[in-house]
């Protein structure tokens, strides 16, 4: 069995498609074209924007033209995450899916769930002759998962719907009507280099094996960021050892939480320091033993090296990563068991003379987002280096009287015999940035359950895609008039 053969097997065929497209954030460009062609295809107006956004305008069915309009929203980039010795190109190789029970895998890669599933309700709905509907708009953005830039570039006026339901959020059963906002870091701290030093022998330091995850939404799991445990190690070494540091590499993704990095050193005494990274190994796979219980710490040779950092600098750059925020800062008093404010410690790497440490902050408080943002400067001007933020982007600000989530609630409660649960999520849905274009906007955001999304972990469940295809079925139908 091939996930074309689940079932409502119009929304699968639609992922399985998207799933032969290689769309890693900014490298969307066939699935554009795809989605263009898509919509082309059924001989419906068909838009691409100067960002590469894809907005195609479906007619109501007859009888349903004084219904408000809706547009149904998601975005095409999918994170590209993969285990060690998994070989895939993202930007040329098919995603390769199968199935576990009730969940749809990928094999050793992300599966592009997040946001993929979403898009593809999106498309079906498009696709079929046997729905009922009002006027529907159909909106994909690009590049949402490295900055939201599509969403950013979406111009006023260029859509026509008066209720947004965006199609990228990961629970079925709940409907999300509030979400963080973002800011990314980039910390640079200079070092020097010097010759290597006589009677050393060079080493990899390795941190493998974590879960990882998305940054946002896994972040209240308390997962170990391998960022994180690599500068605990290297701190280590570098004060009690004697070591010398000559790179450091972690992480790839702001929104992902490292599953790995590593470290080349010098050292004089290997099995001295050895020792050392097995205790240290030993009592951080106590603590992260629920969480991350495949955490691994090695230290194994490695080809020599001419050059290395200097020694003072690389304790203040090391002692500057394992200073900097991370993780959840301070739940939300609005709403239990909701990050209000986290910090993601997603890339470390050394490179022309910098000491180069990125991150994503969320927050839900603008306040809370700015405060942590000054934590990071100053720690980073502490060590001598200097820290620029961007790509800032709103969060989305609940309105529990929204009457679109009136009439979701009512039709989730009639189809499944239970009120769905109204929630805000820690993470960034372009609901915020898309009500800046369209300040009336009636929004609320719904999708399947998807699991550890931004990982090779990532699966999606197959009874909730058929649960929730069927409530958006039933929602469209229940779209009040004008």
């Amino acid at each position: 069995m091939t996930i074309k053969d689940l079932n409502p097997s119009i929304v699968w065929n639609n992922f399985h498609e998207l799933t032969r497209i290689p769309r890693p954030s900014k490298k969307e460009g066939k699935a554009v074209e795809y989605l263009y062609n898509f919509g082309k295809s059924l001989g419906l107006e068909t838009i691409k924007d100067e960002a590469g956004n894809i907005i195609i305008r479906k007619p109501a069915t007859p009888g349903m033209e004084g219904r408000k309009g809706v547009i149904l929203q998601g975005h095409i980039d999918m994170v590209p995450q993969k285990n060690a010795g998994t070989v895939h190109d993202f930007e040329k190789d098919p995603i390769e899916t199968w199935i576990d029970g009730e969940w749809v895998k990928a094999k050793g890669t992300t599966l592009g769930a997040d946001n993929g599933v979403g898009v593809a309700m999106a498309l079906s709905v498009l696709q079929s002759d046997d729905l009922k509907h009002g006027p529907v708009e159909v909106l994909v953005t690009v590049d949402e998962e490295t900055g939201m830039t599509g969403a950013r570039a979406l111009r006023p006026g260029i859509l026509h719907g008066d209720i947004l339901i965006n199609l990228d959020s990961e629970t079925e059963g709940e409907l999300y009507i509030g979400c963080a906002g973002g800011l990314d870091a980039t910390a640079m701290i200079p070092y020097h280099t010097e010759a290597a030093p006589a009677g050393y022998s060079a080493y990899r330091l390795k941190v493998a094996g974590c879960q990882g995850g998305h940054s946002g939404m896994d972040i209240v799991l308390g997962r170990a960021n391998a960022n994180k445990v690599l500068a605990r190690v290297l701190l280590h070494l570098l004060r009690d050892c004697g070591a010398r540091l000559v790179s450091v590499e972690g992480g790839n993704m702001r929104n992902a939480i490292p599953r790995e990095a590593d470290a080349i050193v010098l050292l004089s005494d290997g099995k001295a320091a050895a020792d050392l990274v097995k205790g240290i190994e030993e009592a951080v796979r106590s603590e992260y033993s629920v969480t991350d219980p495949q955490l691994g710490i090695s230290l194994e040779p490695a080809s020599a090296v001419a050059s290395c950092i200097d020694a003072e600098d690389a304790l203040r750059c090391i002692r500057a990563l394992l200073a900097s925020p991370e993780g959840v800062e301070r739940m939300s008093n609005q709403m239990p068991g909701l990050v209000e404010t986290s910090n993601n410690t997603a890339i470390v790497k050394t490179e022309d003379g910098k000491f180069i440490i990125k991150t994503l902050m969320r927050s839900s408080v603008e306040s809370a987002k700015e405060l942590l943002a000054e934590r990071m400067r100053a720690v980073i001007e502490l060590a001598d280096g200097t820290v620029a933020f961007e790509g800032g982007y709103p969060g989305w600000a609940p309105d529990s009287t929204s009457p679109v989530l009136h009439t979701m609630k009512t039709v989730y409660a009639k189809l499944y015999g239970k009120e769905p649960a109204v929630m805000a999520i820690h993470a960034g849905l372009e609901c915020g940035i898309l009500s800046g274009a369209y300040p009336r906007l009636d929004k609320v955001s719904c999708g399947p359950t998807i699991m550890s999304p931004h990982s090779p972990d990532e699966r999606v469940n197959i009874p909730s895609v058929e649960k929730c295809w069927n409530f958006l079925k039933a929602v469209l139908e229940n779209i009040p008039e004008k």
